[in-house]
């Protein structure tokens, strides 16, 4: 499962301040969050192009015109501070921007054990709720966040439960793994 398109959330110009290579030994690096599968990259981009945070590059199999290549998968602990700024945002946008992909999680999550459930590992969703999306999407499936909203009553914001999980789960501070892949 690869990436196929990133987006930039960080661009160091003449690379990492703490390289102690010369200047002239350095190479441009563009810090990146995966589109479909939330993995955070290093990537090097091609001569002469600059990038800026929120730009969209194409780093697939095929030809790339922004990006030379991926030097790398990076853990959250190597991104720099402005990178870790514009995270959430960008979660939040490419959580809006495929509402109908996280609505899902909700209409098809299943059972981890016989004890626990996907649902419960969003944050603020406990059994109760779970319990109760459960027994509204047996009646029908959900089309929104909103209509998560309307018919569970009292639940904590959905889009924000996931944006939230989305987030731990690039941190690395979970076991299980519902949105983001290594």
């Amino acid at each position: 499962m690869k990436e196929e398109i990133a987006i930039v959330l960080d661009y160091l110009k003449r690379g990492y301040p703490d390289d102690v290579r010369p200047f002239h030994q350095r190479e441009p690096i563009a810090q990146a969050l995966g589109k479909d599968h939330f993995t955070l990259l290093e990537l090097v981009p091609r001569t002469g192009v600059q990038l800026a945070p929120y730009d969209e590059v194409y780093i697939g199999e095929g030809k790339r015109e922004k990006i030379q290549y991926i030097k790398r998968a990076i853990p959250f602990s190597k991104l720099t501070q402005t990178a870790k700024t514009e995270l959430p945002f960008i979660i939040k946008s490419l959580v809006e921007g495929n509402e109908k992909k996280f609505v899902d999680f909700f209409n098809y999550s299943n059972p981890i054990s016989v004890r626990a459930h996907q649902l419960e590992l969003l944050p603020s969703v406990g059994k109760k709720h779970a319990a109760k999306i459960l027994e509204e999407r047996e009646y029908k499936i959900f089309d929104d966040f909103d209509e998560i909203k309307k018919r569970v009553p009292f639940i904590p914001n959905p889009e924000k439960a996931v944006i939230d999980r989305i987030l731990l789960e690039i941190e690395g501070h979970e076991r299980h793994r519902l949105f983001v892949r290594v």
